[in-house]
């Protein structure tokens, strides 16, 4: 039988060719220098990962592109998933990208891989309505929009991030209503992250949305909660009409480690280093600066295989693990105890808690990364489904952080689940980099008692910074922060919509829970676009707060905005933070009310 060696053997020579046909011009689709389609899934990854070079021909990768995204496009709790990766060329197809499809390039730059034709989320399937087209990611390839005249299309809501994309033309963050082709569908939070767009942005009727060491050449619009973070030719700092939140660098970023294939034609994982206080892509002005990791340090995963144990044993190794797409089911906790471990998932893979336990623990140990994966709740109610570091966690990780990227935290949806919180962080010195924690709203398993959780996200640790926490419909606070010096860029947050009446949802003798809570013992926290919008679907309810923090100098929270989407009439949020802020209530007409706050401070 092939071993990895065997297969690396062959990805090397492929990567070579590929390399010097791309150098020289000489890449073609017939003759000897052509590549078989068939190939493409034949790799150390496993079947649902494709890996495209650019001597097979264009009309091969379309026909196989567009039959994953028709298998896909309406696959919102599917099981599986696929990755379509590209080796450093020049391709000339256009294809849209459904539910759990990952689309990357495998260069070191975004540059290395060109899309001439178009690489597309829409939402035609949902009637040009984005609000339910989560679970899928682009990132490290450059597109020209040529067969779509000059415009990628990227209708979004969470937990689908577009990183390290080079758009050669304008990007639109919405779809049409395809009734009649004449208004932007709704959409509702997306994130953009080290990117450039040579035209223009314009996100129409997206909602909110977080870019962070991004460019363009020009911004369009905002409607509720627009926020950027270390962003260049970024609009005015103008809240709340229009309602843009500037933030002119960011503090603390490693960006997403990302597979390539190295100067030696093998595949790798790349990991960018940590900076400070940077403006703009990291890769806009030369390479990422980081360093590279042989894949023979990854243990790869595959859903039909993979157990609980044989992945601890290989964490106990001090192997990293890269997980392919699909779903496993753990009977146990992933422990990761070694410094600098890295799991990472390609295809937007799930891990599911069936047993009782969190899916994954990270020790107190710095230089962890998570990313890219969905973390399930199972039948039997967990503590919480991923937890970074122990109670009681106190050391500093400020020269070596642990990261979270691109992680869905999820109660129900595909199936029955439960669990008290999603994710507690108790280490020092995490950095969140997109993160939604959601109680579903919809899907199998959901109902005020079938799926409850109580809380999204509690955070103990101190030093602890979130650039876009999308956390929603949880059943008591949202996010409950009690550690020390946090810092969150850009909150978009739910609340339950299936209350079932005001008694089962009283914090004490207070009508509702805040979504964003600071304990009463933090002094110092800070935080940059909070939107809190409320749908009490089943009775009339009402919020005393939408945020509640202590009256302590420390406390700085800049540019507050609630929103009643809709619901019973008489329902409301009665204040933005603590007794400041105006209420938002069910109204005739009924139709969206929103309410503003500079900023609220200690």
């Amino acid at each position: 039988m092939p071993t990895r060696r065997d297969f690396l053997k062959v990805t090397t020579a492929a990567a070579m060719a590929s390399s010097v046909a791309e150098r020289t011009g000489a890449a073609t689709t017939s003759g000897r220098n052509a590549a078989a389609i068939s190939r493409a899934n034949k790799t150390i990854f496993g079947p649902n990962v494709y890996v495209f070079d650019p001597r097979m021909s264009a009309g091969d990768i379309q026909r196989l592109a567009t039959a994953i995204y028709r298998k896909m496009e309406t696959n919102q709790f599917g099981a599986t998933g696929y990755a379509l990766l590209f080796k450093p060329g020049k391709y000339n197809v256009n294809f849209n990208v459904g539910f759990y499809t990952e689309v990357a390039g495998l260069g070191r730059s975004p540059d290395e891989a060109l899309i001439n034709g178009g690489v597309n989320i829409n939402a035609q399937w949902n009637g040009g309505e984005a609000l339910d087209n989560f679970w899928r990611s682009l990132g490290n390839f450059a597109v020209r929009p040529s067969a779509t005249g000059d415009t990628t299309r990227i209708a979004v809501s969470q937990a689908a991030p577009v990183r390290r994309l080079h758009v050669k033309g304008n990007l639109d963050l919405f779809d049409v209503w395809s009734s009649c082709k004449c208004g932007a569908g709704y959409a509702s939070g997306g994130f953009l992250a080290d990117s450039v767009v040579d035209g223009k942005v314009v996100p129409a009727s997206q909602q909110q949305w977080l870019s962070r060491n991004s460019t363009w050449a020009g911004w369009n619009n905002a409607v509720w909660n627009m926020v950027f973070v270390g962003c260049e030719n970024t609009p005015a700092n103008a809240f709340p009409n229009p309602a843009y939140t500037v933030v002119s660098r960011t503090p603390v970023i490693r960006e997403k480690p990302y597979l390539h294939i190295d100067d030696s034609g093998n595949y790798a994982v790349f990991v960018p280093s940590l900076q400070h206080n940077t403006r703009g892509a990291s890769w806009a002005s030369g390479a990422t600066p980081g360093a590279s990791i042989s894949i023979d340090q990854f243990h790869i995963a595959h859903p039909a295989t993979a157990t609980a144990a044989s992945l601890n044993a290989a964490l106990a190794q001090g192997k990293n693990i890269l997980f392919t797409p699909g779903t496993y089911a753990l009977t146990d906790t992933l422990r990761v105890t070694r410094a600098d471990t890295i799991i990472l998932g390609l295809g937007v893979p799930a891990l599911r808690a069936m047993t009782g336990r969190p899916a994954l623990a990270v020790a107190d140990v710095p230089g962890v990364t998570v990313a890219g994966l969905i973390i399930d709740a199972g039948p039997v109610s967990s503590p919480c489904l991923l937890e970074i570091g122990p109670a009681g966690s106190s050391v500093d990780h400020s020269v070596n952080p642990t990261f979270l990227y691109d992680l869905t935290v999820r109660t129900a949806g595909p199936a029955a689940g439960r669990n008290h919180v999603g994710v507690i962080i108790n280490s020092r010195n995490v950095v969140v980099d997109n993160i939604w924690i959601w109680r579903a709203d919809h899907g199998a398993g959901v109902g005020w008692r079938a799926n409850p959780t109580k809380h999204g996200l509690v955070v103990n640790g101190s030093h602890v910074t979130c650039y876009g926490l999308f956390n929603e419909h949880h059943e008591q606070y949202q996010t409950l922060w009690n550690g020390e010096d946090g810092r969150v860029y850009m909150y978009q947050s739910e609340m339950p919509y299936d209350v079932p009446n005001q008694a089962s949802w009283m914090d004490g003798k207070v009508n509702g829970y805040a979504s964003y809570k600071v304990a009463d013992t933090v002094a110092r926290h800070e935080a940059w676009g909070i939107g809190i919008y409320c749908y009490f679907r089943d009775a009339i309810i009402k919020c005393q707060s939408a945020i509640e923090a202590p009256h302590a100098k420390g406390i700085n929270l800049r540019h507050l905005t609630t929103v009643w989407l809709n619901g019973k009439p008489g329902s409301e949020i009665s204040h933005i933070v603590n007794h400041s802020g105006g209420r938002v209530w069910g109204h005739h007409p009924a139709s969206a009310m929103r309410q503003t706050l500079n900023e609220f401070t200690g």
